[in-house]
Order: structure tokens, then sequence, then C-alpha cells
């Protein structure tokens, strides 16, 4: 560089003086972002020169190969990035530099109509990157020479980031920007090789420019005189690139890169949408899940990009959290973001595009789900959070029911393999209602008392054994126009499957003990709602059941667990009046034993659907009474 000329003392404008404070003290909460800010900006001068060489291509001057180089030196205290792209001449310094709320890439972009703006890619439209700089340093220099124009027009800036600035014209003998920044005390450990490239690697990966630093030498190489450049990021977007140009292993090697597993995903999704919105996305989904999974607090999200150029790690507004487990790459030209690109503005097209890529995950689990093997291989690992999808997104509540996968009487296995398309296609004649019954494990369930009478008709019946469960079939309601009966809650009517016979004998059988069931009330009326004569049983001689709309047993012992309050509702006991038991205590003269027994019968009935008594060492007098009874 030579000796100033023409050198000149600005100030800021007011809004400038305001907001090089607030970027100082506040603006950004993670200050190695400069970094991303002022690389950006070096590819935004690269694209500006790729679009304007188009008509002119002596603008390259002789060196058409683009690049960012960063560098450091640590007796100076000092950062370095340097670009060969458009430049700036002495008006465009004091106009982009000058005045916050001019952005030379957002007036470059008024000039541009049609596909010129799509083809020019062109990033920067905040304004306000250039000034993170001052977070970490407290004197910025820029040296800058617009393509094209003499090597004595170049211009140099400095600022302190105080009031004012000086500009004056310099040489330079090549074209492009060198921004120098000098660290503020506390801020040395910037200039450092490895900080800087992990840096670079973490925010300007795919950063389509090459970004190049002086090799790093260790033991006799760091003799060597001659340095050596080595590019540190990838140079390229590969969610940009055309699906059939990138092979699978790149696919699942950038995933790796995305989501720091080691492991394969299982599938993925790579669309390019254009139209009323223009972006990319990239979905992958795992193989497994992560150790904080049924964290809902946990942060999560995809990596937002605008332009190739890293926004945010985690932008949890593009997906419902019971897709949390979904991985990937969002890139688009048309959010609306803060000053610091950290927090998205309330933004309409955000609803829009997490409305599409909503579907567009569903739509993977859909196609994945063709593959029985490896879409169990998913639902091991993620089940129980799709299923929290149903109360969460109405919009796609009949997609997430058929992706959704149970156990079944049909199978009697504690995998979870049976769609409800499965289920709908095995059902009876005359079947109107998808049957389930819930309970805390899957022996459990499988055992119900509940199930006697549909395994006698041959009606299959979910096994559902999730601590989701119950919530989810409070907001799933229906599929395909099936509704959905817990077999466990409300009096049994199986509709049509019934024959006016069976309900003819059910109406007999019903007055004819009508005595017993008014006894059975009288001894267990602090027990109970009510009592009433079942034909749900078969080989059981009662069974608890709760009314239609009252809180299932496992959801009540779920919140009970927790800490938290529920209603104050008693079950229905129904016994079965075939039972050898049950035709025993009919006969019972003795009203003290005939209480006894009733007792016993309620406990057991509360054991069988993996309830906990209340009282467990009343039963267990009570069951040694009978037995020392039967031994006389």
């Amino acid at each position: 560089m030579t000796a100033a000329v023409a050198k000149e003392t600005r100030g800021f404008a007011t809004e400038a003086k305001q907001l090089l404070h607030l970027m100082i003290h506040s603006l950004y909460s993670n200050k190695e972002i400069f970094l991303r800010e002022l690389i950006s900006n070096a590819s935004d001068a690269a694209d500006k020169l790729r679009f304007e060489a188009l008509e002119n291509s002596s603008l390259y001057e002789d060196d058409p190969n683009l690049r960012i180089r960063v560098s450091f030196d640590k007796d100076a205290n000092t950062i370095t990035i340097e670009d060969n792209g458009i430049g700036m001449s002495r008006e465009e310094v004091i106009e982009n530099l000058g005045t916050i709320a001019k952005s030379g890439t957002a007036q470059f972009m008024a000039k541009l109509s049609g596909d010129q703006k799509k083809d020019a890619q062109l990033i920067g439209q905040f304004g306000v990157g250039f000034y993170s700089a001052f977070i970490v340093a407290d004197k910025v220099e820029v040296f800058t020479r617009r393509a094209g124009a003499p090597k004595d027009q170049a211009v140099h800036w400095v600022s302190t980031g105080e009031a004012e600035y000086t500009v004056e014209n310099t040489e330079k003998a090549s074209r492009g920007t060198q921004v120098v920044l000098h660290l503020r005390k506390g801020e040395e450990d910037f200039a450092d090789g490895w900080r800087l490239r992990s840096i670079i690697k973490k925010y300007s990966d795919h950063i389509s420019l090459p970004i190049v630093m002086e090799k790093q030498r260790f033991g006799d190489e760091a003799e060597k005189k001659e340095p050596e450049d080595e590019t540190i990021n990838k140079a390229t977007a590969l969610w940009t690139r055309s699906r059939s140009d990138i092979t699978d292993e790149e696919y699942k090697e950038f995933y790796k890169h995305i989501s720091h597993d080691f492991l394969d995903p299982l599938t993925w999704s790579h669309n390019r949408v254009e139209g009323k919105l223009d972006y990319t996305c990239l979905l992958y989904l795992p193989a497994r899940a992560p150790f904080d999974l049924y964290n809902r607090e946990a942060a999560r999200g995809l990596k937002l990009y605008v332009q190739r150029t890293f926004i945010m790690d985690q932008a949890e507004q593009f997906l419902p959290l019971y897709l949390r487990f979904i991985k990937g790459v969002v890139d688009s030209n048309d959010l609306s973001l803060n000053v610091s690109r950290e927090i998205l503005q309330k933004d309409p097209n955000v609803d829009s595009m997490k409305s599409a890529l909503t579907k567009r995950a569903l739509d993977m689990l859909a196609k994945l789900a063709s593959n029985e093997e490896e879409y169990s291989k998913f639902w091991k690992e993620f089940g129980q959070v799709l299923k929290e999808g149903p109360a969460e997104d109405y919009a796609n509540k009949e997609k997430i029911a058929k992706l959704l996968r149970f156990s079944t009487t049909h199978t009697d296995s504690p995998e979870q393999n049976q769609s409800l398309d499965q289920y709908i296609s095995r059902m009876k004649e005359g079947q109107e209602k998808i049957y389930y019954v819930v309970a805390e494990n899957f022996n459990t369930a499988k055992n119900s008392p509940h199930l006697e009478i549909f395994r006698k008709k041959g009606i299959e019946v979910l096994l559902l054994t999730d601590r989701v469960d119950d919530w989810l079939m409070g907001h799933l309601m229906e599929y395909q126009d099936k509704p959905f009966q817990d077999v466990s809650k409300g009096a049994l009517d199986l509709g049509a499957i019934e024959t006016e016979e069976e309900k003819k004998n059910q109406k007999e059988t019903e007055k004819q003990f009508e005595g017993m069931v008014g006894r059975m009330k009288n001894a267990l009326k602090d027990l109970v709602e009510d009592v009433r004569i079942t034909h749900r049983l078969t080989d059981s001689p009662a069974c608890l059941v709760v009314g239609e709309h009252d809180m299932g047993a496992q959801m009540r012992r779920l919140l009970e667990s927790a800490g938290q309050k529920v209603p104050d509702t008693k079950p229905i006991i129904e016994i079965n009046p075939e039972h050898p038991l049950v035709v025993k205590l009919d006969q019972e003269a003795d009203e003290d034993r005939f209480n006894e027994l009733a007792a016993v019968l309620f406990d057991q009935a509360t054991l069988a659907e993996g309830g906990h008594l209340k009282d467990p060492a009343a039963y267990v007098q009570r069951l040694n009474k009978l037995l020392l009874e039967l031994f006389r």
C-alpha cells in the first residue's frame, strides 16, 4: 500500500452510531459469527463480479479464479479476510460502509429483473453484516479496489467503531476487498489457525467459493520456507446440486457432517421448490434416536441457509415438534430475518414453508413405510414421538395415523408392526369400529379380561402399551371414518356382529340377575359407580370399566404418578353371570360372607387390569380367610 491520497474524515449517520454501539455490546449472542458475515460479504462480492463479467469479461483482470483468503498474525493480533471479487469505488465505500441502511447488494439487486435475480444468487440484503467485525475488533481497516479501476484508485477505509471514520485513496495491485480486524483485548484467541478453521467449517463450509488459508505445518515441515495454501471448506453447496448429480455416498457423508452422527441415515428427501416460494430442502431420517429425544424442550430443528450462507443451526420454526427427529437443511431466498440473522421474524412465508416441509417429511416416511424392514427400524426408534402428531397437527392427522404401528391380537406379538390399514382390511363383516385396549405392558394388555368376547368372536383388538397411547387416542378419534372404541370404556356394543338372538338372551340374563346386582351395589357402594351384568367376559368372573367419557385407568395412573390431580371418579364393575364363582356368589345367603366375596371379586378385577389396590392388606386378609375355610 502507498501513502494515502485525499484523506477525508467523515461522521457516521446517527443510526449508524446507535447500531455500532448495539453491535459491539449486545446484538450478536455468538461472537464468532463475525467471520461468517465477512465471508458472506466476500462471497457476495464474487457473485457480483461473476454477473457483471458476463457482459464484460475484462473485469477478471487475468485472475478468473475467485477465492476468499483468511489469514492471521498473532504478533500483530489481527485477522484478515480478503477476496478478489468486485471490490468498491470510493463512492461505494462511503455509501455502503458509512450508512448502515445502505446495502450494496440490495441496490445491486434492484437493478436486476426476471431470471437474472436467480442467476446472480446474491446475498447481503441485510446491510449490517460488515459491522459485526466490531464485536471482536476495536479497529477495522478496509482496502478495496473495484474491478476494472486503475491501481491507484483503490480506497483505504478505517474506523474504530466510534463516531467517525476516515477514507482515503491508495494503491492496490489486485481487485477486490481486504478487511483487516485489529482484535480487542481479550479476543486474542481468534488469531489462531485452528480456531479460524473450525469457525469456517461450522458456518461457511458450503460457500461455493474456496476459502483458503496457509497450510499449517508441524515438526520438520515447519522449517519449510515456501508457504502453501489449502482450501478449508468443501466449496460446494450439496443441496443446490441436481439430485441426479449426487451419489448416495455423498448424501450420507453430508448427513454425517450436519448431524455429527456416525451412522448412515435411513432415508432422505431432496427437493427444489419454485413458484410463490423459492427454496431448497434436504431432509434426513436418522437411524437412531438421540439421547434427548423425549425432552421436548431440547434444541432441535433444521439448519437454515440463505443462498448457501449459514444462518441458524437449529431453526425450529420449519417442522412441528413431533417431527423433531428430522435432520437436514433448508435454503431460502424469501425469508425475513432480523438484523442479526439469528432469529426469524414473524413471516407468513415461514408458516407456508413449515406446512410444505411437514408434508414433505410425512411423504418421506410414507415412502419408507413401503419397506417393512426399514420402517420397523424407524418405528422402534421414533414411533412414540410420531404418536404425538395427531394431537399437534390436526391438518395432517389422517396422514400421521396411516404411519402409526401397533401390536394387535392378530399376531399376539409385542412388536408394533401392524398398521391401521391392515387392521381395517381384516375387520369382521358388520364391524363398524376399531377396538383397542390400553394397559401398562404387553402381557397385561394381551391377557386383559376385556378381550375375552373379542377373541371368542375373532375380532381383532389393538394392544396399546406406550405411555403416550391413551393421550393419542383422545385426539385420534377415528380413521377412514371408522371410530375408535376403548373396550374398557362404556357398555359393550358390538353392533351388527351380535345376532338378535344373542341380544335377546342378554336381556333375559340381566333380568334374571337383578337381585344379585342389587346386593353387589350395596356391598361395593363405596368402591364402584355401578354394577351390571356383562357379556364381554367368557373366562373371568368380573372386570372393571369406566364411563364412555371418563379418564382411562392408564392416563389416571400417569397423572397421579406425576403429582397431578385427577377427577374423583369410580369404576363400574361388570360380572359374568356364567362364571361358577358368580353363580356361587348369587347363591350365598350369608350377607357378611357375600360382602367379603364381592370385595375379593372387585380387588381381583382391579389386579387383572394392572391396577393397584388401595388396601392390599385387607385383600390378603380376605383371601387368607377364604383359604382357611377351604382347608377345614
